[in-house]
């Protein structure tokens, strides 16, 4: 670690007076707090940034840290000692001290410092945090919320439950646009966390998951659907009246069309609100009687024997 790593965590100049620090400070560990800030690498972020503010804000500390550099404590520590022996005031030094309290919403932190001598941790946290969160806004609380095809596909009314910490449950009614895709996340302004004094409530975020069915599913926007269909239908060609999401459909099979082959049906998809929708692709399924007639036996083996088709040859 560099020398002035500490001021360039905090980006202040190394001639920053201890107002410019603290405000630097305050500034980040807003933004890097793990009550608020959830993002990968935001708790080790917060730690480096307390650690600099420790160092810096407390006069001694910092002059040991600005002649010494990022092994001050080392040297401090050796420097102490030699004056000890020099002087014989007695033993120098104790066990470095870590305390560890709860900070906001009851998140417990420990400094991972230590040491003995001059400029060792010693980190009130909670006084710490006392000072910077004075006013802060209430953790925000996540649901997830399980949607069929057709359901997201329509929209509407839902009702969601949220478990709380002490056992308490809390419901919330939303309206789900049509046309929610999967991921997708909806924000319930003042359904998370109390806050602290004037900080006000965290949200409920929703995050909608749509779950494919026997029979339909969910690509990004576009939505697959199968299509049963006979042989000869497959064969010869046909129009097959059908129930999508948004409703009863025709969807016309074109001769020789084989199990697997999509049949686009343009902007019949998802609907976006504002957007273009997406297209619904009827999936083909061949689809074989499970008994056949005499007569129908007949006219299968009479197309057997006439036929030339060979379907491992054509594959």
């Amino acid at each position: 670690m560099a020398a002035d790593d500490y001021y360039r965590l905090l980006g202040v100049s190394r001639s920053a007076d201890a107002k410019e620090i603290q405000r630097a400070y305050r500034k980040l560990a807003r933004r890097y707090h793990p009550d608020v800030n959830k993002e990968t690498g935001a708790e080790d972020r917060f730690k480096e940034i307390s650690e600099a503010y420790h160092v810096l804000a407390d006069p001694d500390s910092r002059a040991q840290y600005d002649r010494f550099g990022p092994d001050f404590r080392q040297y401090a520590a050796g420097a102490e000692r030699e004056h000890a022996s020099q002087t014989r005031a007695g033993a120098a030094g104790g066990g470095g001290r870590t305390r560890a309290r709860p900070g906001p919403s009851g998140y417990t932190w420990s400094s991972a410092q230590g040491g003995a001598g001059p400029g060792s941790a010693s980190v009130d946290w909670g006084d710490l945090f006392g000072d910077v969160f004075g006013s802060m806004r209430g953790m925000d609380n996540e649901a997830t919320l399980e949607l069929t095809v057709e359901e997201a596909f329509r929209g509407g009314a839902r009702t969601v439950v949220v478990s709380g910490p002490d056992g308490g449950r809390q419901t919330f009614d939303i309206q789900i646009p049509a046309g929610v895709l999967d991921g997708q996340r909806m924000r319930v302004t003042g359904g998370g966390g109390a806050g602290r004094d004037d900080g006000g409530a965290g949200d409920l975020v929703v995050t909608f998951r749509v779950r494919p069915d026997r029979h339909l599913r969910l690509d990004g926007k576009n939505i697959e659907m199968d299509l049963p269909i006979s042989p000869w239908e497959a064969a010869l060609g046909t129009s097959v009246s059908t129930r999508a999401p948004g409703g009863p459909i025709t969807v016309r099979v074109p001769p020789g069309s084989s199990s697997g082959r999509r049949l686009r049906l343009k902007g019949q998809g998802m609907p976006q609100s504002g957007g273009k929708p997406g297209d619904l692709f009827a999936k083909v399924k061949i689809m074989v009687p499970p008994h056949l007639t005499d007569r129908e036996r007949e006219l299968f083996e009479t197309l057997g024997h006439e036929s030339a088709y060979d379907p491992r040859a054509a594959s």
